[in-house]
């Protein structure tokens, strides 16, 4: 007799235990084991025979992959599983972006059964210098005031002591921070790396330098990718060589809220700063997002939890969360509501009827009973000052940038009887700086392609993504980030067979099959660099400590690469 599938819904997702993983390591037992965790509801693992522990075979038109049961960490409804997003899970998502440069992260169609093979974790055997224990605090410096470079919070009421040049504490962070900050040391790169013909040689700066601009030299039509977790002095110079290289630019935006920049392009967006939300708001919507593990500390200061001028504690705010899933966030919340997976877009619109004083039919849509939409209407239309953050459950899933229509569509209509503005939830710390760069260089904010000779812009297909499915693209920039651990499997798949150069402080997934690796010092630990809140104001980070001999920042790394090519290429 086989073993019993049943079909689930599977969202993927940021959690604590994830990011804390990543930054103490891409390549410790602690990330990989959160990396192939999978939480379930209690009655599914009933149903196909598993408990804690067991593994499972979980199957999408795209792929497979055996995942580890665990205690699940919120409120999953039958037919529902979380797996952290990361490069385990991508080989369930397809390559297909309908047009928006997007996969589908979230709202995936899955089978899931009892798998009686081991679990067996790929760990790179390439050993790195091993970090030393934290130091005994005796009398540390304090810098204070200092900037986060974690996530679009950009906080900026860290405390960090120095000791010996190097950092053994910090107040006021998050874990998420907390981890960044204490852990920067681990899995380092310390010496430039070229490889050739299967071996890796450590070389100096200046060669690998030559060695990176000669293939993008050589290459007819590279990609540039990353932008989001550097300086926007660097992204600057990166919008340089990819128009000298005429080759296409393109930012993590394209696998976060790319969807969002398509619908406000679409129909503009009424929002605000945080300082607004922070004074003003009465009325908080979190829909799509569990703040509260993929932004620490927005709710403590900026909404629910913040001081501000007009509104002085949680007793003068009202807080909703909308999502498919009972997460952290939506247990703290007044009202929770439970959007079926994929149907955002029909209960949006069932809000602008509501607010416009329609009767609605049916008496529940998409999973919502009629009198929960109508309440939420009207607690929209009696609030005083309103805003909606939105996370990547509404641009992930299913409708993309058509879910967001709807939701800047609603704020607008709200406007016409009281105070409302929308925010996307940013991810990187800088991914809206590496947006607002190439808008101001280019015209446009991501998936920029100078193939032409000029700037063009056509999501879906001048998107990075789209362009590794195609197989179009002969060579690879990548400048802070790990888009072998964040792209679906095809696109991944040709980023491992074309040459590629890294730029990055830490080793990654994609900085191991790089054929050229620059390390660079992080911003906001070892470099200094302007950044943009996610509400688009600009702030500058600072340098705390010194780099190791030898290693330079982002922008200096690039401007070195930019002059070497423009002498290969002889251009002026």
């Amino acid at each position: 007799m086989g073993r019993k599938k049943i079909p689930a819904t599977l969202i993927t997702g940021r959690s604590f235990s994830q990011g804390i993983g990543k930054e103490y390591g891409k390549f410790s037992e602690k990330f990989a084991y959160v990396a192939t965790s999978c939480e379930m509801n209690p009655e599914d693992m009933e149903a196909i025979g598993v408990r804690r522990g067991s593994c499972v075979r979980i199957m999408s038109k795209s792929g497979e992959i055996i995942a580890r049961v665990v205690d699940s960490m919120q409120d999953l409804p039958r037919g529902m599983i979380f797996v952290p997003y990361g490069r385990r899970v991508n080989v369930l998502v397809s390559a297909d972006t309908q047009g928006t440069g997007m996969p589908s992260f979230k709202g995936i169609s899955v089978r899931i059964e009892r798998s009686k093979e081991s679990l067996i974790e790929e760990i790179s055997i390439l050993e790195t210098k091993k970090t030393s224990e934290p130091a005994t605090i005796k009398e540390a410096k304090v810098i204070r005031n200092v900037v986060c470079p974690f996530c679009g919070c950009l906080c900026d009421d860290l405390e960090v002591a120095l000791q010996d040049g190097r950092i053994v504490g910090v107040e006021n962070a998050c874990i998420l921070s907390l981890n960044k900050l204490i852990n920067y040391e681990r899995e380092r790169i310390y010496s430039p790396i070229v490889r050739k013909d299967g071996r890796s040689d450590e070389v100096n700066l200046e060669e690998a330098v030559n060695r990176a601009a000669e293939i993008l030299a050589d290459s007819k039509y590279p990609i540039a990718y990353g932008w989001s977790t550097t300086s926007n002095e660097a992204i600057r110079i990166g919008v340089e060589l990819t128009e000298k290289m005429g080759g296409v630019i393109d930012n993590t935006t394209t696998v976060c809220h790319g969807p969002t920049i398509l619908a406000e392009e679409d129909v503009g967006i009424s929002t605000c700063t945080l300082g607004h939300v922070m004074h003003r708001a009465d009325l908080i919507i979190y829909w799509g997002s569990n703040a509260l593990q993929s932004h620490a500390r927005h709710l403590a200061r900026y909404t629910v939890g913040s001081k501000g001028r007009f509104r002085r504690s949680r007793a003068d705010r009202i807080m909703v969360v909308i999502d498919v899933r009972k997460t952290y966030t939506g247990r703290v919340a007044d009202y929770f509501i439970q959007v079926e997976p994929n149907r955002d877009f029909e209960l949006l619109k069932a809000l602008r009827a509501a607010l416009l004083g329609e009767e609605l039919e049916q008496q529940v849509v998409a999973g919502v009973p009629k009198q929960s939409v109508e309440e939420l209407a009207d607690l929209m239309l009696n609030c005083e000052f309103g805003i909606l953050f939105f996370g990547v459950g509404l641009t992930m899933s299913s409708g993309k940038l058509r879910n967001v229509d709807e939701a800047i569509s609603l704020v607008a209509d709200l406007n016409a009887r009281t105070k409302f503005t929308i925010m996307p939830m940013r991810g990187h710390f800088n991914v809206t700086g590496a947006n607002m760069v190439l808008a101001w260089l280019t015209g446009y904010p991501y998936a920029v392609d100078f193939s032409q000779g000029y700037p063009r812009y056509n999501p879906g297909d001048t998107s990075v993504v789209d362009i590794l499915s195609r197989g179009d693209c002969d060579a690879a920039l990548v400048v802070g980030a790990d888009p072998l651990a964040s792209f679906p499997a095809l696109a991944a798949k040709t980023l491992c067979e074309i040459p590629l150069i890294v730029v990055d402080p830490h080793r990654t997934y994609t900085s191991e099959q790089a054929n050229v690796v620059i390390p660079s010092a992080p911003v906001g630990i070892e470099a200094e660099g302007t950044a943009h809140r996610m509400d688009g104001v600009p702030i500058v980070l600072r340098r705390l400590i010194d780099p190791p001999a030898g290693i330079k920042s982002d922008a200096d790394v690039l401007q070195t690469i930019l002059n070497r090519f423009t002498e290969l290429k002889a251009l002026s």
